[in-house]
């Protein structure tokens, strides 16, 4: 029987003294939607601390997206901290809505937002606090309906079991089609078992208790989810996306949070897709088409949001904001509007080939705090080979602009381990930091009272599903770390910073995306060990997943590092996002011969497949150039 919707905060109030930053736990903030009759009643779970969930923006959006319905209420949830969940343990509180303070359990459905490989973990946690099976097939007629999306649901497989239904792509429509779809059917009341069956026909969605897993010699060991023997669903289960990208609502963040966050400012969406190509990017296969809002509603809204809110700083977000046709425009018009208010317009990373002179004046504004790019690479050919199409003229002239619009502090993204890498790229990347630096000390003077400074922040590459390099095995940890001390050892100046990634915790993050639904096994038994918090440095318990590992007879470096074949079915065949997989195939060999693709908004379609197969477009406002 499922557990009554009731407010019981009084059972965590006691507690609010006890534990690291009570202000997780309050509800009523500013923005937040009070009215939770339903009578249909959803709960979008981010699986880790408030802090770093409340500025999701796809937990906003689906949240609004609900809410705007005249029957369906939504609330948030998100993973208390080990103290709290200790305390809750101890004394038998079930894990509680935010807004109404009601038990997960008594929601008709739970959403959860699979923002990265290493939230797997976290996922199982909530069940568990929740007091709700952690599979489906252990689950009861009463329980909740499990609902799951985001970045890393292209590979769901390892965490499966655990989830009732998956949606894939652009979430706005589709997660009110689903609530309907389950509140009609518990209206009806009809067993569980159809509830997913009626779910597997609201387009774009996958319910993997209705697929087997095949493994045989045209797959790799991981096999591929097929229809089950008997159940009337698609072979390939296509992603939503969203047209009238425009048409959606601007600012979806408008709760003001009690407490300081991870990214404490107003975000907007200006444009969403990314037709750039880059071989490792994932989100860059899976969101497209390229669908751009005009300037003037991004100027508009932007402004509105701020007055509403009260922040300080709006970030123009997307995959590529210096990518938008109107982007200067944008920028402009934003400072114009804000000019005197002490509110700073930012974008989080820009395009090194877009940022001109132009580009910097506008980006400025009235504050110039740090500057991001991503070059990716140390070498043009290694370039080449990841698509990125930047040049290092491109790097020098984006960084001498930057100084001279009077920006002291520069940080570079890039990657090792990406596919034909030797220790000469590894090595320019530290020429490149210090050419950057150099750059800065010629345009602004040289000495500690100058303020030039410029990090460089080093990722070990990931290969993801549905990009080019889903084939390559990740880098041995093993060599990973060689090239992160060869890159110390090549760093000489003192103003030059380097951070790099753990290569245990990417290793982890590349078994899990490798891995099909045999998986499971391997999370549930970290989980059981004590592991959850794995993005968090001060939590990763390598040595605990090394021990599920062995216990579930596996080797993460082993599951990681495996090379797969072009000709095999892959453990995330039957998901698409509308790229097809011969795009992706000739993609990895023009990679190994070092051969560049155009972006489709700037040049002729490249055939990625992906207009025809969801009979969508891209939408540009102005011109690219």
């Amino acid at each position: 029987m499922r557990a009554r919707r009731e407010n019981l905060f009084h059972l965590i109030e006691p507690f609010l003294s006890r534990v690291e930053h009570p202000s997780r736990y309050l509800d009523h903030e500013w923005g937040a939607c009070e009215e939770q009759e339903g009578p249909f009643h959803l709960c979008m779970v981010y699986a880790d601390v408030y802090e770093v969930g409340q500025p999701n923006l796809g937990v906003a959006i689906l949240y609004n997206a609900v809410n705007a319905q005249p029957d369906m209420s939504c609330e948030r949830c998100y993973l208390p901290w080990r103290d709290m969940a200790a305390l809750m343990r101890e004394r038998g509180v079930p894990l509680l809505s935010l807004e109404g303070s009601a038990p997960l359990a008594s929601f008709d459905a739970i959403g959860f937002t699979l923002a990265h490989e290493l939230i797997a973990t976290n996922v199982l946690e909530t069940l568990d606090l929740a007091g709700i099976a952690l599979t489906s097939a252990e689950r009861d007629e009463d329980d909740p309906i499990i609902l799951a999306g985001g970045p890393s649901a292209w590979n769901c497989e390892p965490l499966a079991p655990a989830l009732d239904a998956v949606l894939l792509g652009d979430g706005e429509e589709s997660i009110v089609e689903a609530c309907a779809c389950i509140r009609d059917a518990r209206a009806q009341g009809v067993p569980r078992a159809e509830v997913l069956r009626r779910l597997a026909r609201v387009p774009g969605t996958y319910v993997p208790s209705l697929y087997d897993v095949a493994v045989d010699d045209t797959t790799t060991r991981w096999g591929r989810a097929v229809p089950r023997a008997g159940e009337d669903v698609p072979e390939v289960v296509r992603k939503r996306c969203l047209q009238d990208f425009a048409g959606t609502p601007a600012i979806a963040q408008r709760i003001v949070p009690y407490m300081g966050i991870v990214q404490d400012r107003l975000s907007l969406e200006v444009l969403r897709g990314c037709a750039r190509g880059c071989r490792f990017c994932q989100a860059g296969m899976t969101y497209r088409p390229v669908r751009e809002r005009p300037a003037e509603q991004v100027v508009s809204c932007g402004v509105e949001g701020l007055l509403a809110s009260g922040q300080n700083e709006i970030s123009l977000t997307s995959l590529s904001t210096t990518d938008h046709s109107q982007c200067e425009e944008i920028l402009v018009g934003m400072n114009e509007e804000l000019a005197g208010r002490g509110i700073r317009v930012s974008i989080p990373s820009q395009r090194l080939d877009s940022f001109g002179v132009d580009m910097a004046a506008a980006v400025a504004g009235g504050k110039r705090g740090g500057l991001t790019f991503a070059p990716e690479a140390g070498s043009q050919r290694l370039r080449d080979v990841i698509n990125k199409n930047v040049t290092e003229d491109d790097l020098e002239r984006a960084a001498r602009n930057a100084f001279a619009q009077g920006w002291r502090r520069m940080k570079l993204y890039f990657m090792i381990g990406l596919p034909t890498e030797t220790d000469e790229d590894v090595v320019g990347i530290a020429r490149m930091a210090e050419r950057v630096l150099e750059i800065g000390r010629e345009v602004v003077g040289r000495g500690p009272k100058s303020g030039v400074s410029v990090s460089i922040s080093v990722a070990v590459l990931v290969p993801k599903a549905y990009t080019p390099f889903q084939w390559v095995g990740q880098l041995d940890p093993d060599e990973v770390r060689r090239r992160q001390q060869l890159l110390l050892h090549e760093v000489r100046d003192r103003a030059i910073r380097v951070s790099y990634h753990d290569a245990d915790v990417s290793l982890v993050e590349g078994a899990l995306s490798k891995m099909g639904r045999a998986g499971f096994p391997l999370v549930r038994r970290a989980w059981e060990l004590g592991c959850s918090f794995d993005a968090w440095t001060s939590e990763f318990r390598f040595d605990l997943w090394e021990r599920a590992a062995l216990e579930c007879g596996l080797d993460l470096a082993d599951v990681a590092c495996e090379e797969f074949p072009l000709s095999a079915a892959l453990p995330w065949d039957h998901t698409s996002p509308g790229v097809a997989k011969g795009y992706l195939q000739r993609e990895w060999l023009r990679a190994v011969e070092g051969v560049t693709t155009p972006d489709c908004t700037r040049e002729s379609c490249t055939g990625c497949g992906v207009c025809p197969a969801l009979g969508v477009g891209n939408v540009i406002q102005g011109v690219r150039s």
